[in-house]
């Protein structure tokens, strides 16, 4: 591990963390409005197959690109320690290489579209009309990968240069430009399905394209590097390894929640409806754990670029702090409205009395997780990327080892397990942290 001597304090306020994680709090939770739309404006058809093809299209494409959201969360971290090392040029390289790796994998998911396809739906079991017009939709939209994926590493840019606000709008006129367009495809052009894939084709390369005359402004009005010092090996190995690490983590996540489906669906329809509504709310709570994550990125990874250990460590006190207030406020508004909440997302008297007997798992999720998704965001900043992904491993052994254990007890124990994990995630990188701040910097 390479080690660091400090520079000139740089000033981390609780000014910087808000103005950081509020607007990606809110650009979180416009990211699933690509889907909703779809099947918003679909739905006004009133043709159930359709409706259909594309909600489950929706979860397909979410899965998929949720693997790749390394992409972001690489970008944030190595931008801002190249902005907080004040190297202007190799802000650019980060982005171009970035750029190359994200246009790599979508052409390559392109090339797999048939198997992907195959997989997909062949998972999902659905009527063989829903899946005929689900492929329709996949094999439009899969196009829009390189987009899809090129917009994650603006996104991540944006928001390594500390300009969170950018990436907020970028998001929201992305979502404006998906919703006119395929408004204006499916019902006033009646292309059905195809409508809904090519509005979110198009939307998401017009955001690529003011993305990147975005950056091109930032830069000074021109978005050139030398090809040399975007391909240095040494950057580029680095870069590549800790999106390796950060797809490892996440498709450590995607198992633990597919995990937690799976074994939902094996108590039944009522407790699996029950825990996908619960879900909901544990997932509201993770849009704000995830935006105090987002300037954890940037201000630990700019600290680490302008060698300042001082203002590390009072960017980990900031974030962990306001997660953590954050976290309990969302933690006592679900248990205060939550049976409100679950008869708003279910008419269903059985699966209401389901939620509401495990609302509790649900509400702690939010207070319990703050420290996980704090270190995941200080990890990811460092770029401690390699230790972050194996007490992720860890963190995930440890989940199915209390699911295991906790089994008799049913869907409490699969609940139970779950805040198990999301406390072992927080408690191992609490751990390993000292150590780590002490390899990184020197006095």
């Amino acid at each position: 591990m390479t080690t660091l001597a400090p520079a000139e304090p740089l000033a981390v306020t609780h000014r910087r963390v808000l103005a950081i994680a509020l607007p990606m709090t809110l650009a979180n939770m416009t990211t699933p409005l690509l889907g909703v739309v779809g099947t918003a404006v679909i739905g006004q058809l009133g043709e159930a197959h359709l409706l259909g093809a594309v909600a489950i299209s929706g979860v397909v494409f979410d899965s998929i690109f949720w693997l790749f959201g390394f992409l972001r969360m690489g970008t944030v971290a190595l931008t801002a320690q190249a902005l907080g090392a004040r190297d202007r040029d190799e802000e650019q390289a980060v982005l171009a290489r970035a750029l190359l790796i994200a246009g790599a994998l979508g052409f390559a998911l392109i090339a797999l579209q048939a198997p992907l396809a195959f997989a997909a739906y062949a998972l999902m079991g659905a009527s063989p009309e829903v899946t005929r017009a689900a492929e329709t939709y996949f094999y439009i939209r899969i196009w829009s990968a390189p987009f899809t994926l090129g917009n994650y590493v603006i996104l991540g840019w944006l928001v390594g240069l500390a300009r969170a606000g950018t990436a907020l709008g970028l998001q929201i006129a992305v979502n404006l430009i998906n919703g006119v367009v395929t408004a204006l495809l499916v019902l006033w052009l009646d292309f059905g399905v195809a409508g809904a894939a090519l509005g979110t084709l198009i939307a998401e390369a017009a955001g690529l394209a003011a993305g990147l005359a975005i950056a091109r402004a930032l830069m000074g009005g021109r978005l050139t590097v030398a090809a040399a010092l975007v391909l240095d090996r040494a950057k580029l190995v680095r870069m590549l390894a800790v999106n390796r690490d950060i797809m490892i983590r996440t498709a450590a996540l995607i198992f633990a929640f597919g995990f937690f489906a799976a074994q939902g669906a094996r108590a039944g329809d009522t407790v699996l409806a029950a825990n996908a509504v619960l879900n909901n709310l544990v997932l509201v709570g993770a849009y704000f754990l995830d935006g105090f994550a987002s300037a954890a990125e940037q201000l630990c990874g700019r600290s680490v670029g302008a060698r300042d250990r001082g203002a590390f460590l009072r960017a980990t006190r900031l974030v962990i702090a306001w997660g953590l207030g954050f976290g309990l406020a969302t933690t006592l508004a679900f248990m205060l409205a939550g049976p409100w909440l679950i008869a708003l997302m279910t008419a269903s008297p059985d699966v209401r009395m389901a939620a509401g007997e495990f609302l509790v798992y649900a509400a702690l999720a939010p207070a319990i997780g703050v420290f996980a998704y704090a270190y995941d965001g200080i990890y990811i900043g460092a770029t401690w990327t390699r230790d972050m992904r194996n007490l992720m491993v860890a963190a995930l052994a440890l989940y199915l080892a209390a699911w295991w254990l906790l089994a008799p007890l049913g869907n409490a124990g699969l609940w139970s397990a779950v805040l198990v994990f999301l406390a072992a995630r927080g408690i191992l990188q609490f751990a390993r942290y000292p150590a780590l701040v002490r390899a990184s910097f020197t006095d």
